[in-house]
C-alpha cells in the first residue's frame, strides 16, 4: 500500500468527499485518477486554492 488514490477509491467514497470537502476536491480527485497522476488524497484535499 502506497497511499496513492485510485479511481475505485474515489468512486467508492465520492459521497463522503463531496459532503466533507466539496465538489472542487471531488473533481480534483477524479481528474488526478483519470490523468493517472500518482498522488495522495491529502495532497489534493489540502492543496492551496488557485486563483
Amino acid at each position: 500500500m502506497h497511499g496513492v488514490i485510485t479511481l475505485r477509491d474515489v468512486v467508492a467514497n465520492l459521497g463522503v468527499v463531496l459532503r466533507e470537502y466539496g465538489a472542487g476536491c471531488a473533481m480534483r480527485c477524479l481528474l488526478a485518477t483519470l490523468r493517472r497522476k500518482r498522488t495522495t488524497f491529502l495532497e489534493i484535499a489540502l492543496c492551496p486554492k488557485r486563483p
